[in-house]
């Protein structure tokens, strides 16, 4: 085949365009960082890069949920622990009240501090996150006690659980209409049997009550406490996947700048062989012999 100087014109054009073309990507690497800025220069890149971007998400609202699990246990573990604050003062209450030496008067004005204690236990057991009361199981959007009577609607020792991972859920709330209708049971009590004259014996009675009630307190929090833990360990596990996928991620999209810039410095030099090259095949033509 006869090669024309055409032919060696029009190759060495197509050449610089090319080289022109890698030039322009390299240049695109180095100002953006990346490998690529178009799924079609690496399909299999961006596809890695879907995958890698839906598991930090995922990763991402994982850790979202654990905050709204930190405020469910953190509010519920802090109003039990005012609740068994106010069983302590019920428990010296009861105690001074028993002593023999008290007045009728005396009692009275301990059963008015007991009776607004019951009333701050009644408030405690309505604890909110957000719009949702802790203590009603799924019955959410209910409080325990109106101020009458504790609810009686259905959903209250139901779980509520909030996923945290791929398939795990913890538990949420802590089911308290069992633990605060004895304790609200038990005050009234001893409120009737000050106010109508009970003796001594009667009134001490009471303490192993309360003594039996500050125990189911602290297993409350104890089960809390539990579950804390295991979210702790859970955040602990969502920061080390977080940092995988992120270098994951980095690994398949990220440039490495020391090897775009050589790629970059290699391929200018070429460039400009082929630059030089092509001026010594285009020939001068006629035209420029009569100018």
């Amino acid at each position: 085949m006869r090669v024309t100087q055409s032919m060696l014109s029009n190759n060495m054009l197509r050449n610089l365009s090319s080289s022109y073309n890698k030039m322009g990507d390299l240049q695109n690497q180095l100002n953006t960082g990346k490998k690529i800025t178009r799924p079609s220069q690496d399909p299999v890149v961006a596809i890695k890069g879907i995958g890698y971007r839906t598991d930090l998400n995922k990763v991402e609202q994982y850790q979202r949920n654990l905050g709204e699990v930190n405020n469910w246990l953190d509010s519920s573990d802090d109003a039990l622990d005012h609740v068994g604050q106010a069983l302590i003062r019920v428990q010296e209450l009861v105690t001074d009240a028993a002593n023999g030496s008290k007045t009728a008067e005396d009692r009275q004005k301990i059963q008015v501090e007991i009776t607004q204690i019951r009333k701050q236990i009644q408030d405690l057991g309505n604890t909110k996150v957000g719009d949702k009361y802790l203590f009603t199981g799924t019955n959410t959007l209910s409080p325990l006690h109106d101020g009458t009577n504790f609810t009686a609607t259905p959903g209250l020792n139901k779980d509520v659980k909030i996923e945290v991972y791929d398939g795990v859920e913890i538990k949420v709330n802590t089911n308290g209409i069992d633990l605060f209708r004895g304790i609200d049971e038990m005050i009234g009590k001893i409120e009737t049997s000050l106010g109508d004259g009970s003796s001594e014996t009667v009134i001490s009675g009471y303490l192993t009550d309360i003594n039996t009630q500050q125990n189911s307190v602290l297993e409350k929090r104890a089960d809390i406490g539990a579950r804390q833990n295991r979210v702790e360990m859970m955040e602990n596990r969502l920061s080390s996947q977080e940092i995988i996928v992120s270098k994951q991620l980095s690994n398949n999209e990220d440039i490495d700048y020391e090897k775009v810039i050589t790629e970059m410095i290699t391929q200018e030099s070429i460039h400009n062989a082929a630059l030089s090259v092509g001026a010594r095949i285009i020939q001068p033509s006629l035209v420029d012999f009569l100018r």
